[in-house]
């Protein structure tokens, strides 16, 4: 029965992460895909440049919510009911079922079984998944976002400097409950995503081809 628990736990944050409302959002304001446009990343940042700033910030906003609540239940619900009642086997720490939620809707965000697997880079779903998991940590990262973001007005750069902050921090204020390893490996394993995702970002960094936020081109979050 646990482990049953623990299967529906990860398949309903893949659910939940699989609903992009990138794509979701732009059919609904100008009936077409958003990935069909811009840089043809389904995220916040293609949404703000190519349909405006409300449709940018409602997928921004519902994204953060995805994955606060696919956390959320799997810490505070799921797994809080499973450490209670098998408490014993030593597995069923509740924020082991935050992170693992968010690495399961991470991957449904990033490949979103609704729309053929090519969804997003899951900045803005990390930020719901830390509130619930760690929120000192992404409550320095965002800062550290914003602070670079006004700076280097480059939305790639700003989101791997925050990605790497939530990383740093969840080593120097290490989770109140679990092993600090396995906390750490769960969360390495989402910022390393996001990584991933921004390969082609990265690239563009490093050559100093990487356009503003409201420049002409193909940098995406």
């Amino acid at each position: 029965m646990d482990l049953v628990l623990v299967f529906v736990a990860a398949a309903f944050a893949y659910i939940l992460g699989s609903l992009n409302f990138a794509v979701i959002f732009s059919k609904i304001f100008a009936h077409k895909d958003v990935r069909n446009f811009g840089s043809g990343n389904a995220g916040m940042t293609n949404m703000l440049r190519v349909f405006g700033v409300l449709p940018g910030i409602l997928t921004f906003v519902f994204d953060v919510l995805k994955g606060l609540v696919a956390c959320y239940i799997g810490r505070y619900v799921i797994f809080e009911y499973l450490n209670a009642n098998y408490g014993d086997k030593g597995f069923y720490i509740p924020v082991y079922g935050a992170l693992l939620c968010g690495i399961f809707c991470m991957l449904g965000h990033v490949f979103p079984v609704f729309f053929n697997f090519k969804g997003g880079k899951a900045v803005a779903v990390s930020v719901g998944i830390f509130l619930v998991a760690h929120w000192q940590a992404i409550t320095i990262a965002l800062l550290v976002f914003v602070i670079l973001l006004l700076i280097t007005r480059i939305i790639s750069i700003s989101s791997l400097t925050a990605t790497v902050t939530v990383f740093v921090v969840s080593v120097l204020i290490p989770s109140q409950s679990g092993e600090q390893w396995v906390v750490l490996l769960m969360t390495f394993i989402m910022c390393a995503i996001v990584f991933i995702k921004h390969k082609d970002n990265i690239v563009r960094l490093i050559k100093g081809e990487e356009k503003p936020i409201f420049g002409k081109g193909k940098a995406d979050k």
